[in-house]
């Protein structure tokens, strides 16, 4: 039976992961989002936009640098052993600014000591936002009423003017996301005899290849969903917030949610960031 784009029902085989994952791969993919940008900082929608962290941004950035150079430092991760094969990420400012934190973490004394390879790839480059890039959010709630409700009701039917649809985003996303499972797949994340799908038996970290992504919440949303086999129309089901960290394990080229949206390696930049607030406002005298 035919659907309409990205409205399959879940009963329904997709094929999208089939045609992603190469057959029997066994590796895991993290996704990491870029910390607060200055337009953040400012409520502004980004979209393609190219906005660099702002300091909050880089020390987020930092924080989740070091999380993942220490991966089985309690709590642990779940990850493989080992460093990363590739650190690939969008090729914008605050992608890459976020991107380079986290090799210098891995290639320092306290992460894996190693060097490993990052690229930018244009495929995880973040939804574009058309004539809403750089405008703040109050303003395009007053000028585009009836597309901002939609878009955030149906993206599939609604979305910024002179912007990317998502089954546009997502015509870009897999090859990118085919690349990283093909380079996992090269390095021999291949089935060798019988391993667990299910958890809670003790089992160490593998030692299959894995790699980090660093990109964007409207682009991973998408990522996701093609990772787990998912319609688009779920596009919202899942947030990432700023340096928050996903896990997607495969095994045998079928995915697993190991971890979704975990911030709390950022809870010590979280609680100065409260106290600063409390702050200014005993000096302000502010309720």
């Amino acid at each position: 039976m035919d659907h309409p784009p990205g409205r399959r029902p879940l009963s329904e085989p997709g094929g999208r992961l089939d045609a992603l994952a190469p057959s029997g791969l066994d590796g895991t993919v993290v996704l990491l989002r870029h910390g607060e940008s200055t337009w953040v900082a400012e409520g502004r929608f980004q979209g393609q936009g190219d906005p660099p962290l702002s300091p909050a941004g880089r020390r987020q950035a930092a924080l989740a640098a070091d999380r993942l150079a220490r991966p089985h430092h309690p709590p642990s991760l779940p990850v493989p052993s080992g460093p990363p094969l590739e650190i690939v990420h969008s090729p914008l400012r605050r992608t890459t600014e976020t991107a380079e934190q986290v090799g210098a973490a891995l290639a320092g004394g306290d992460g894996f000591g190693v060097h490993v390879p990052r690229r930018a790839d244009a495929g995880f480059l973040e939804i574009g936002q058309g004539e809403w890039e750089g405008l703040p959010g109050a303003e395009i709630q007053a000028r585009w009423p009836d597309v901002i409700a939609g878009w955030r009701r149906d993206p599939l039917t609604a979305w910024a003017p002179g912007g990317e649809s998502i089954p546009e985003v997502d015509a870009r996303v897999q090859p990118a996301l085919a690349q990283v499972l093909a380079r996992l797949r090269e390095r021999g994340g291949a089935t060798i005899g019988h391993r667990s799908h299910v958890l809670g038996y003790g089992e160490a970290p593998s030692l299959d290849p894995w790699t980090i992504v660093v990109g964007h919440d409207g682009v991973f949303k998408v990522a996701l969903l093609a990772l787990m086999d998912l319609p688009l129309d779920r596009f919202w089901s899942f947030p990432f917030a700023l340096c928050g960290i996903s896990i997607v394990e495969l095994r045998a080229g079928r995915p697993r949610l190991r971890a979704h949206n975990l911030t709390d390696h950022l809870a010590s930049f979280d609680d100065e960031r409260a106290q600063a607030i409390e702050g200014e406002r005993n000096r302000t005298g502010a309720l």
